[in-house]
């Protein structure tokens, strides 16, 4: 196996570690992945799927964190459609730094929900992020799909 183990500092990492605590966003765990709530989602519902594991690129995972990884992405498809009704999903990662990875080291999906004439843009004209879900009760809706 390459790659590390979870290191303290990293804000997923950090994540899966309290998954415990009261106000911990963490929807979801696996075997060898975790689902989160993104804690300044672009739109509600917007969470990410990250490996156990501190690695930072896709050549570093295994073939079964990045099977468990794309098995929640499908399984999360069916939830937010159910869940938040959304014209769309967007699906993506950044990988590195200047690819706009805000955390480089450790690799991770998004799945944002997407409406028509949904106030995604505002980040980008505004300066403002417009949130219209707190993520803690985002959680709390999502864990109870994962539950059955």
């Amino acid at each position: 196996m390459t790659g590390g183990a979870q290191r303290p500092g990293c804000v997923f990492c950090d994540a899966f570690l309290a998954r415990s605590d009261e106000g911990s966003l963490v929807v979801h765990s696996g075997t060898a992945s975790f689902v989160v709530m993104n804690r300044y989602p672009y739109n509600a519902g917007h969470v990410m799927i990250a490996p156990l594991r501190h690695i930072g690129r896709l050549q570093e995972a295994t073939f079964e964190e990045l099977s468990e990884i794309m098995g929640l992405a499908r399984k999360l498809e069916g939830i937010l459609t159910e869940a938040y009704h959304p014209d769309g999903i967007n699906v993506g990662m950044n990988l590195g730094r200047s690819a706009g990875a805000g955390v480089a080291d450790h690799f991770h999906m998004h799945l944002v929900p997407r409406w028509v004439g949904d106030t995604n843009f505002m980040t980008v004209l505004a300066d403002t992020r417009v949130v219209s879900e707190d993520p803690i009760r985002a959680r709390d809706h999502l864990r109870g799909f994962f539950a059955s």
